[in-house]
């Protein structure tokens, strides 16, 4: 399927800058009808969603542990709503000084948009958390959808959208975590550069770079695929140019801010995420975890962490040379470095099946080859993927004794 590169004009009215009364209506309904469009995806991903949320609701009323506050103050949730209500400058120190945790490591459009929330709505952080994290997710859900059916049609959008809200770690889309902001921003951001809206699409990265530290996968793709057009003369203009100079504005001014009130402008950020263990060490970490797993027992979330990470390691194999027709650049870069950094980095290893969440283009073999399964084997599949996500969903969530 060709990729339209037409760009949406706006025609000044006589007297103002804005669009006409006939252009308003125009987009308007352009907006209804593409919402309509994707509605059935959207109500389904809502369903596995909220039955998952249920079920692990219902455990954890059974071992008698608050729901909400499982999902609303749970781990990283903390940070954030701490942030939000106090601002940045709390550490945390382990041992004899030896491990000291900032929580500057946390980017700040999550913290910012609860502050906001919870200052306009009476509703606690944790409860803010939630209600941004619960509408990012329909927002993502949609960009999902509008990226997909863009390359291959409705019913490869639906079972995408249906196969990450049933991603093993998929609870975390339920809890106040950043990871529905990232993949709202990043979604949108890849359908603006599918259609050519530079402008769009850069500011959205810019955004998706002030949510974590791996939107810098976003910011390489828009940029590289920014590059590759322009080289190859597909596009001209400044649009071009000024979207990939604002796709990495975001992610850097964030990480020079840190830089500079650690006293060391390139390399202060870095120095914070060492603190919490987390840096790129090209997959020395990774496998010196995997030799641990195998020479001794662990509990069950390390192994699993293992084997999905292994799975998204493969889904992209099949992404670039097991499909009909290869994923745009902008797909194939975000996606990828998404994996590098998932299998690249090293420390809480059994966190990197969240790092992979926004990575949903890697989904793109598994529903092509469902949609062309018969009915019968689609279904099994897709039921016995519910089963696992929601059981292990609750397990993660209401059981685990280890951060997500």
């Amino acid at each position: 399927m060709s990729v339209d590169t037409s760009v949406d004009t706006v025609v000044p009215a006589r007297s103002t800058n804005a669009p006409r009364p006939a252009a308003r209506r125009d987009r308007a309904a352009a907006l209804r009808a593409a919402f309509l469009r994707a509605a059935p995806a959207l109500a389904l991903f809502a369903a596995v969603r909220l039955t998952g949320t249920l079920l692990m609701a219902v455990w954890a009323w059974h071992i008698g542990k608050s729901p909400l506050r499982l999902l609303g103050q749970s781990w990283d949730s903390l940070w954030y709503t701490r942030i939000a209500a106090h601002g940045y400058g709390h550490t945390r120190i382990f041992g004899d000084g030896e491990i000291i945790q900032s929580d500057l490591a946390f980017f700040p459009l999550y913290p910012g948009l609860i502050r906001a929330v919870s200052s306009l709505l009476p509703v606690t952080p944790g409860g803010a958390g939630l209600l941004i994290s619960w509408t990012a997710a329909l927002a993502a859900a949609w960009g999902v959808f509008a990226v997909v059916d863009r390359l291959h049609g409705r019913r490869v959008a639906t079972v995408t959208v249906v196969l990450w809200g049933l991603l093993p770690h998929s609870v975390v889309l339920s809890m106040a975590y950043t990871e529905p902001a990232l993949v709202a921003l990043s979604a949108w951001s890849l359908y603006a550069v599918l259609t050519r809206r530079w402008l769009l699409a850069g500011a959205l990265a810019a955004l998706a770079g002030l949510s974590r530290p791996n939107a810098v996968a976003l910011v390489a793709a828009v940029v590289l695929t920014a590059a590759h057009e322009l080289l190859r003369r597909r596009q001209r203009g400044w649009r071009v140019w000024a979207g990939a100079l604002l796709a990495p504005l975001g992610w850097a001014s964030y990480v020079l801010y840190v830089g500079i009130r650690k006293g060391d402008p390139l390399g202060g950020y870095f120095a914070v995420q060492a603190d919490w263990s987390s840096r790129f060490d090209f997959g020395s970490g990774t496998l010196k975890f995997i030799k641990h797993l195998v020479s001794a027992p662990e509990r069950f979330g390390f192994p699993m962490a293992l084997v999905i990470v292994a799975v998204g390691v493969l889904l992209f194999a099949l992404m670039v040379y097991g499909m009909d027709r290869r994923p745009p650049l902008v797909l194939l870069v975000y996606a990828g470095v998404l994996v590098v950094i998932t299998v690249g980095g090293a420390g809480f290893f059994e966190s990197k099946p969240r790092f992979l969440l926004p990575a949903f283009p890697l989904l793109l073999p598994l529903a092509c080859a469902l949609t062309r399964a018969r009915p019968r084997a689609a279904v099994t599949v897709t039921v016995a993927l519910a089963g696992l996500s929601m059981a292990y969903g609750t397990y993660l969530l209401a059981v685990a004794p280890m951060p997500m």
